[in-house]
């Protein structure tokens, strides 16, 4: 576990409440400046151009095999957290593991016509057991070794593994077997379900909500002294 011995008042300016002010009004201005920027690369991906899917997907789950579209649940968008959670694996990423802490909280989605599901490619048993001991309850299926997970990005195939020639993130290169990320989906009224964003790496942070309120606080996420971002992270039952 890393050491939290790290002091920030030691090298941090300690100024008068009207001096603290005065500098809070200015970064304030920086805040809105930044959401006005957000509000716009918002506006920027909900117009971005939709691909219809012509492949029927399938996947397991608890209650039988289900499609696509059956993970909709009568709704007209649908969320995918990609899980790292490979079929010869005993347990799931602790990273993906840690973001995934967050999603039982997303009920609210449903009240917006939108529903969330987590897909992984290890046996639905082996999902369900590891969903259990976290005591998690949000939606996790799996797609086996079926072609969803290749054709976004998110898993590799060995061929493409021993040539690094994965597509991960928009640019090939990845060696790895599988990588997080998310996916949107919306479905029309025909019934026609379209691929209309996909985000991996830095991209799923806002999926975090820890690391949104440590961004908050005056340590930040406090990871510039590890050796690799994240590398305190744990399963929950090992803290």
């Amino acid at each position: 576990m890393p050491s939290y011995d790290s002091d920030p008042i030691q090298q941090h300016p300690v100024v008068s409440r009207d001096e603290w002010l005065a500098a809070r009004l200015q970064l304030l201005e920086q805040e809105k400046a930044f959401n006005q920027s957000r509000d716009a690369l918002t506006q920027a991906r909900r117009g971005l151009p939709w691909v219809r899917l012509e492949k029927q997907y399938t996947f397991d789950t608890p209650n039988g095999r289900r499609s696509l579209a059956d993970l909709f649940e009568g709704k007209r968008q649908l969320v995918v957290y990609h899980f790292m959670f490979a079929p010869e694996a005993t347990d799931g990423c602790p990273h993906c593991s840690f973001w995934a802490e967050h999603f039982d909280g997303l009920t609210h989605l449903r009240a917006r016509d939108t529903t969330f599901a987590v897909i992984s490619r290890a046996p639905v048993e082996k999902l369900e057991a590891f969903k259990k001991r976290m005591g998690w309850t949000f939606t996790w299926v799996s797609s086996d070794d079926g072609d969803f997970n290749y054709d976004f990005n998110v898993s590799f195939r060995p061929e493409e593994r021993a040539a690094a020639s994965g597509f991960y993130n928009y640019r090939q290169g990845e060696r790895g077997a599988d990588r997080e990320g998310a996916s949107v989906f919306y479905r029309g009224e025909d019934g026609s379900i379209y691929h209309t964003y996909s985000t991996y790496a830095r991209g799923i942070d806002l999926l975090n909500t820890t690391y949104n309120v440590l961004d908050l606080t005056p340590k930040g996420r406090d990871e510039a002294h590890l050796s690799a971002p994240q590398a305190w992270v744990r399963h929950k039952d090992k803290y």
